[in-house]
């Protein structure tokens, strides 16, 4: 991983912050639509830092400068940050959080500045208090952004990919009927509309996907939904005559993406009231929870914007029957090409002695997907890393700057694809040579959590926070554990990372029960700082699911796997598996087999290896 030297940014920058009478500028890592995947154009705490993970917070006072970020991306930071920077690890006891260390750089009446665009309404409000509490000035609001101006003509350009219509068959319901939803929870809400602003959200509403932002099919755009009109704020050039024919027959008009400010101070003045009307009767306009502070401000602040959790987002997680079906059929298709892959690697390494680096595998594994029915790309980067670089947990592999493949130590893939019909997301761990007892040991451990939530059966209700601890508790009993959420909510030919729901720590996760129709990943694994890593993932989906008893009257849910990729039977410890554990990897892997063998010719490289690989053990 590369490291660059950020002096003279930092120096740049900080001339600037002098110039504006500012002491404490905030770099968030998101763009003005709070996406965790970013376009290159909006990379600006990477840019200024150095730091090239998807989530972290920079911030930078005129002599100090602190990058926070959690624990998926604590080896990756150590190495990439250089020597002007420090690292603030998040979650471990006594290190402050990114908006704590910025309070108490604002002590003394300092001033704390950011970019309204890229930080949330809420997450503006909190560092307000805290900066206030620690005497410091209020948080200002800098319309142009400090880092924009030091990268200067080297920033790349902000993307103009063409906009495409989600077919019916991919889709399961229409654009009308989506509105006709959404504008039933907004008269529920006694609102006055809702404004749009994550971007998936927009896609998943309108029924229409881009290219924006890489391995995630969206496209920059703001819409406003009221109980009469509905707008999308978009590039014009993006959208063919066919798209806006499509979008004028659905009663949606069109705006200039940039005109959503201007329109939201029209909106919000249409909610003054006469003198005599109390303050109390507004009809407020909605906006999620993640809608830039900026937005907000447009829209006339707290008297006139109420923050809710997205009701599209909730909508958008409970996938319907044509989704799941479409989940379905994409994971066995994308299993059959991770088996053709696994295959292929291993006679590589192991009978034609090739010296393979850790892209040129990642390529392989693209190129054989790339053949599969429906495919439109990568769902995110390809983590593709052996020995050492898969205790990296987010690794990104770099061409020309990464390592060879050592047979003889774990490798690690995580990857995944879009397709038409669906979004996969598979993580396997491999060894190709003679693992030792203690990564046979721990892989079995993290095998006996994915397996045990798997099989979890629990009331509706039941929220991912309360399952986190069945997939961590085998590696627990060890005194193991791993940094990084165990499950994560996953789009439909959308993003692969997909609030509001999931399974960990998190708090918000205790905030959203799972329901029916949920698709979400089951992820535990373990690290070892300097020698391997190991990670299993599935992608499972809540069902409802029958019980004896019925307790409280209310029903059971469990899940549905979908992912139709064998384990490795080499690092399998089979002493520490029960028998129901036994029964149920036999069934999967006898599941694997059945749906996917005739992807493969009698007698090749792959279909050996599935047969070897799901044999009953």
């Amino acid at each position: 991983m590369e490291q660059i030297n950020t002096t003279e940014r930092l120096t740049r920058l900080r001339e600037l912050m002098k110039q504006q009478k500012l002491d404490v500028y905030i770099v968030p890592s998101e763009d003005s639509h709070a996406s965790e995947y970013i376009a290159p154009c909006d990379g600006r705490r990477e840019f200024i830092s150095g730091f090239s993970g998807s989530a972290g917070c920079a911030v930078i006072t005129h002599e100090l400068a602190a990058l926070a970020t959690d624990g998926r991306y604590f080896n990756q930071a150590a190495k990439q940050l250089d020597g002007n920077w420090l690292l603030l690890k998040q979650g471990l006891q006594d290190v402050p959080t990114w908006q704590e260390w910025s309070a108490e750089q604002s002590e003394g009446g300092k001033l704390v500045s950011v970019d309204p665009t890229v930080i949330s309404a809420p997450d503006a409000r909190k560092l307000s208090e805290k900066i206030k509490k620690k005497g410091g000035q209020e948080l200002v609001a800098v319309e142009d952004n400090l880092v924009d101006i030091v990268w200067g003509n080297d920033r790349p350009a902000k993307p103009s990919e063409p906009i495409k219509i989600l077919a019916p068959q991919f889709a399961g319901k229409d654009l009308k009927k989506k509105l006709e939803d959404l504008r039933k929870e907004l008269d529920k809400k006694k609102s006055s509309g809702f404004i749009v602003s994550m971007l998936d959200e927009i896609a998943w509403l309108f029924n229409m996907r881009g290219n924006d932002i890489p391995y995630n099919p969206v496209f920059f755009s703001y819409a406003a939904i009221t109980p009469t009109t509905a707008t999308l704020y978009v590039n014009s050039a993006k959208l063919s005559s066919e798209c806006k024919t499509y979008l004028t027959d659905n009663g949606v008009s069109m705006r200039p993406y940039h005109k959503i400010f201007e329109d939201s101070e029209v909106l919000c003045k249409s909610l003054d009231t006469p003198d005599n009307e109390p303050e109390a009767k507004i009809k407020k306009f909605l906006v999620s929870t993640k809608t830039s502070w900026a937005l907000k401000r447009a829209l006339g602040g707290e008297t006139k914007v109420e923050e809710v959790r997205s009701p599209i987002g909730d909508a958008k997680a409970v996938k319907n029957d044509t989704e799941l079906e479409g989940m379905r059929a994409c994971h066995v298709r994308d299993g059959a090409a991770l088996t053709e892959y696994f295959a292929w690697l291993e006679d590589q390494l192991i009978v034609q002695n090739v010296q393979l680096d850790e892209v040129t595998a990642a390529d392989k594994l693209e190129a054989i997907r790339s053949k599969q029915k429906h495919f439109v790309g990568l769902s995110f980067d390809t983590i593709s890393s052996t020995g050492a670089n898969a205790a990296v947990i987010h690794y990104k592999p770099e061409r020309g700057n990464c390592s060879i493949i050592d047979p003889k130590a774990i490798y690690l893939c995580d990857s995944g694809a879009q397709y038409l019909d669906g979004t996969t997301d598979t993580t396997r761990t491999l060894h190709f040579g003679e693992p030792s007892a203690f990564e046979k040991k721990a892989y079995t451990l993290v095998l006996k959590g994915n397996i045990a939530l798997d099989v979890a059966v629990f009331p509706k209700g039941t929220s991912g926070f309360a399952l986190d601890t069945l997939a961590r508790q085998f590696l627990w009993e060890e005194g193991l554990d791993y940094r990084h959420g165990t499950g994560h909510g996953v789009g439909s030919y959308l993003n692969v990372h997909e609030g509001p729901i999931g399974i960990g720590t998190r708090i918000q996760y205790s905030e959203v029960p799972l329901s029916p129709g949920n698709v979400i990943s089951n992820e535990p694994g373990y690290y070892e700082d300097g020698n391997f890593g190991i990670r299993i993932e599935n992608i499972i989906m809540v069902k409802e699911v029958e019980t004896n008893q019925k307790f409280g009257d209310k029903p059971y849910l469990g899940f549905e796997h979908v992912t139709m990729t064998p384990y490795c039977r080499k690092l399998i410890d089979e002493s520490l598996l029960t028998r129901k554990e036994k029964h149920w990897l036999n069934e999967y892997h006898a599941d694997i087999h059945a749906k996917t063998k005739d992807y493969f010719e009698p007698g090749s490289l792959a279909i050996k290896w599935l047969e070897r690989e799901t044999e009953p053990l």
